[in-house]
């Protein structure tokens, strides 16, 4: 079975009585090229574990699994697991499992991430795998294309999202992808980001300390930095001012102009 044709696709969910959901972001991926990108930038080997987020009919994971030792295939519409359990028959090295991701714990220590995402699960979910004790090797995902341009952002275009992502990561844009390469067809362009994890990280209690200043920071993202600052970490004005100065930085300056260095050298002259 063909699962980059519509017909075949129209065909299969038809069978099955079923049809995309909106209210899960289901978008089924109909070009070869793209989906060969996913595959070629995970850099894959027989020895990985893959973990992939909303199989939908099987499509990613069949080459998935072609490449690697398992698949954990992580399905939230109970209704498409019926579907996987026909497109995915010959593949006896895939998992399935009838789950949703945000309330699901990897159990493997090392593996990587891949997944063509509903938009609306982007944020989260990076969130919790950087997060994790034990997070991937390295995150491949099809996101929303803003979001990714978003995530890998430099000063003076910073977000809170690209800092929250580059203090556990370094992102990358692989390629950019139509909306014409869905089925159906979404009202955005997407994109194909990688994230690797870095191999060293902060305790978490430095990680609480440094989001604590930085949400402070980006309270109000269009004003300055010092009266962000004082207002929601409760210091004196001065105080928050010279606390800036200290490490070379403007009290007037807003929080999108600050690098991950500026924000860790903050946590540690913190007096918070």
């Amino acid at each position: 079975m063909e699962l980059t044709s519509p017909k075949e696709i129209k065909g299969l969910l038809s069978k099955y009585e079923t049809r995309p959901s909106k209210g899960l972001g289901q978008n089924f991926l109909i070009d070869k090229n793209i989906l060969q990108k996913i595959v070629d930038s995970a850099d894959l080997k027989l020895s990985n574990t893959v973990l992939e987020v909303g199989p939908g009919i099987g499509t990613l994971t069949k080459e998935l699994a072609q490449k690697v030792g398992k698949v954990i295939a992580v399905e939230k519409d109970s209704t498409m697991i019926g579907i996987l359990k026909e497109t995915l028959k010959d593949y006896k090295n895939v998992e399935v499992i009838n789950a949703d991701i945000l309330n699901y714990s990897p159990q493997t220590t090392s593996y990587k991430l891949v997944a063509n995402i509903p938009y609306y699960l982007t944020s989260p979910l990076i969130r919790k795998f950087l997060e994790l004790q034990n997070p991937p090797q390295e995150i491949i995902l099809m996101i929303q294309k803003e979001v990714a341009q978003r995530i890998c952002a430099k000063p003076p275009k910073m977000s809170l999202l690209a800092v929250s992502v580059q203090f556990y990561a370094d992102p990358k844009i692989i390629s950019y992808v139509s909306k014409s390469c869905f089925l159906p067809a979404p009202k955005i362009d997407s994109a194909i980001i990688k994230i690797t994890p870095h191999f060293t990280r902060e305790s978490p209690a430095f990680a609480e300390k440094f989001f604590s200043v930085v949400k402070a920071g980006f309270s109000h993202p269009r004003k300055q930095l010092a009266g962000n600052l004082s207002k929601e970490l409760k210091l004196e004005k001065t105080q928050a001012e010279n606390w800036l100065l200290k490490n070379n930085l403007k009290p007037s300056q807003r929080a999108e102009t600050l690098s991950i260095e500026d924000w860790v050298n903050l946590t540690k002259t913190a007096c918070i």
